[in-house]
């Protein structure tokens, strides 16, 4: 099961930077987290689920490019979102 509506409204609320903000950086990396996170705790129990491995590396990658473009444009939002995702460098 992927992010209920009411996970995913209250993840662009956290994260948003304006109250019309649905979709800067920081909410898609937010929710890339919230789904990454799910799809882990998901191969725990099915270690051979190859097919949903290869979206979570896809995932991974995204993620890793919307934090690249932010650490390029905007060191200190990119510092703040890693600092509250408890995200790896």
């Amino acid at each position: 099961m992927t992010l209920t509506k009411e996970r995913k409204n209250e993840l662009i609320g956290a994260y948003r930077r304006g109250t019309a903000d649905t979709g800067s950086a920081e909410i898609q990396i937010a929710l890339l987290s919230g789904r990454i996170s799910h799809l882990t705790d998901h191969f725990k129990k099915h270690s051979k689920d190859f097919a949903s491995r290869r979206g979570l590396l896809m995932m991974v990658s995204r993620r890793r490019q919307l934090l690249d473009y932010l650490k390029r444009v905007a060191p200190q939002r990119y510092l703040d979102v890693i600092r509250r995702l408890e995200i790896r460098k």
